[in-house]
């Protein structure tokens, strides 16, 4: 099974308040990301260096939606969702190829927060090492839905 990117939202600067009972995104066929800062036009691009993107996987997503966890596109708050590739089983240091040119940077495994308890109703523990990987762009580019992903460079375990 080639991996390959599946849904892409982010929240657009032009988005006003910030809302507390769920996460503010947009639904995009294709965005651009630009290295060291994030997807083009996104409210939170730039703001820390270590959480350019919030990567998951459609697997993982599927496996919560039936534990009663709601997974529609942006609700677990992540940016990217890929399918075929087990981004949990990925480490820090490991860069993974999005589309023809785009190749980001696993930072850390992901971690749920009070807004995550807030806007789904369960404790982020329930989830625990299951709500992806935060990324960083090295190599910038455009990225669509159906877009190729691999990985390119894996560290040493």
């Amino acid at each position: 099974m080639t991996a390959v990117v599946t849904s892409i939202v982010y929240t657009p600067k032009s988005f006003g308040r910030k809302s507390t009972d769920k996460y503010d995104r947009l639904a995009a066929e294709r965005v651009e990301l630009i290295a060291n800062h994030g997807i083009q036009g996104d409210k939170k691009a730039g703001g820390n260096p270590e959480r350019h993107l919030n990567i998951m996987t459609r697997e993982t997503l599927d496996q919560l939606a039936r534990e009663g966890f709601m997974t529609a596109p942006g609700q677990m708050g992540e940016q990217i969702v890929v399918s075929g590739l087990d981004m949990n089983a990925l480490n820090p240091g490991d860069r993974v190829q999005l589309g023809e040119s785009a190749v980001v940077q696993i930072v850390k495994p992901r971690t749920g927060c009070a807004k995550f308890r807030t806007v789904q109703g369960h404790e982020p523990a329930e989830a625990v090492n299951r709500l992806g990987m935060m990324a960083t762009v090295i190599s910038g580019g455009s990225i669509g839905v159906g877009d190729p992903v691999r990985v390119v460079v894996s560290e040493p375990a």
